[in-house]
């Protein structure tokens, strides 16, 4: 099997290099009662045997695509020794995320369970976000689960020589010449058509995120707010939408609130689409739609947001995202030459709002011990990240929403530059913008 990886893929492994950090992806479930222990150690067992069981294992040669081998992951599965208070799981979490990860030398992912006081419990699932996005870990759980294993067809690490490996990946290297020559007509190409933005990037990003200004870690706020199904549905309804407009609009109206609002008085929301197919081994399978929104009226018609959205959507399917096109490059680009590009597109992100809608999740995604769940979310973290870097870019705004056991959950991750950046203050806009809404929410 040809297991390089996909271009997004190393794109997002060169990233990681480049800048010392990167996006982690985090699923958190929370039982009002104790689990089943050996279910969730079966379940822990599966997850090795799908898309989560694998790392990275480099070229030899500099400028050649890495590859996929076989890793199980962590032998055991992580028990705290010490019940804690329901109120301290979102600490547990964030101390779970900060636990080393890393793609290519392992552990991809790990899974941690902590007793509750009261008999609850909560668990853990953190994995490096260059392995799997978001709906191929849903599917990664939903597998392990329901008891399925998938054989990859990985080869196990250092299954070839150096010499193989130097010849093999020369020649598949050489083989990619004219991709590679059709990504450098895409980029040029882009170049051209936005040659004022780019020069302005390269002229204010920084030639090494890490050494300017305060290099210190940054804790960035984050949260989860648990909506009853059926009643975001109605208000979705009542607002002429349907869920992924009244996620949108809810997320235009929190972005007012902490101030990701243009000169113009519009909003940018970026949305990740997925691509992903049948039996798609691939970590990223995704693209992006951005849409540019009047936040005004938001929460009392969510008529033009959802037209919006479902143009940006026909847009995205009739003419790709060009932005893809030089992709085929990555493995060629030089790890400083990356810093600096990693730079240059964090600076020309500013003020926009992620915005990741994953629907209907799997009902046996909630189930990691064989029963459901009583809450359960998905969250992007990325523990590590400088204020230098959060703060030269513009600061933050990342939701994630599923629908799942009859909630919505809404992640929320914010940093601003220039305020209290609290978890209660955080809450505190959230509360207000769910108002907004007429909506009712379990928050953390």
């Amino acid at each position: 099997m040809d297991n390089r990886l996909a271009y997004l893929d190393q794109a997002s492994f060169l990233g990681l290099r480049a800048l010392g950090h990167g996006p982690l992806t985090q699923f958190t479930w929370i039982y009002d009662r104790a689990i089943d222990i050996d279910g969730l150690r079966r379940f822990h067992r599966n997850l090795g045997y799908g898309l989560l069981g694998r790392r990275i294992e480099r070229s030899p040669l500099p400028f050649a695509r890495d590859r996929w081998v076989l890793s199980r992951g962590p032998g055991e599965l992580d028990i705290a020794p010490t019940p804690r208070r329901h109120a301290d799981v979102s600490t547990w979490a964030y101390e779970r995320a900060q636990l080393p990860i890393d793609p290519e030398f392992g552990p991809s992912w790990h899974l941690g369970v902590l007793p509750l006081e009261n008999n609850g419990t909560a668990v853990s699932l953190v994995v490096s976000h260059t392995v799997a996005d978001g709906l191929g870990i849903c599917l990664a759980i939903a597998d392990a689960v329901e008891g399925r294993t998938r054989n990859l067809g990985y080869p196990p690490p250092g299954s070839r020589t150096r010499r193989r490996a130097l010849l093999q990946d020369a020649w598949q290297t050489a083989q990619a010449v004219p991709e590679m020559a059709r990504a450098l007509i895409a980029a040029a190409r882009l170049a051209r058509r936005n040659r004022q933005d780019f020069a302005s990037s390269v002229a204010s990003a920084p030639a090494c995120p890490l050494a300017a200004g305060d290099d210190q870690a940054v804790v960035v706020p984050a949260l989860t707010a648990y909506i009853d199904l059926a009643e975001w549905d109605i208000r979705a309804k009542h607002l002429d939408g349907n869920s992924n407009s009244l996620f949108a609009g809810f997320a235009a109206r929190l972005g007012v609130r902490v101030g990701r609002i243009r000169d113009d008085g519009l909003v940018t929301l970026v949305f990740p689409v997925s691509e992903r197919t049948e039996d798609d081994l691939r970590a990223n399978a995704l693209t992006s739609a951005v849409v540019t929104v009047d936040p005004t009226h938001a929460a009392s018609d969510l008529g033009d947001i959802r037209v919006k959205i479902k143009q940006a959507l026909i847009e995205l399917r009739e003419k790709p995202n060009e932005m893809l096109g030089p992709l085929p490059l990555t493995s060629m680009v030089p790890k400083r030459v990356a810093r600096r590009l990693a730079g240059i597109a964090l600076s020309t992100v500013d003020l926009r709002i992620g915005c990741s809608g994953i629907g209907d999740i799997d009902p046996a995604v909630n189930r990691p011990d064989g029963t459901d769940a009583d809450y359960a979310s998905l969250r992007l973290i990325e523990p590590g990240i400088k204020k230098n870097m959060l703060e030269r870019f513009g600061g933050q705004l990342f939701l994630l929403s599923g629908r799942v056991h009859g909630k919505v959950f809404i992640t929320i991750v914010s940093y601003h530059v220039g305020r209290e950046n609290s978890k209660s203050e955080l809450r505190e806009v959230t509360s207000r913008t769910l108002a907004e809404f007429d909506l009712t929410a379990v928050i953390d």
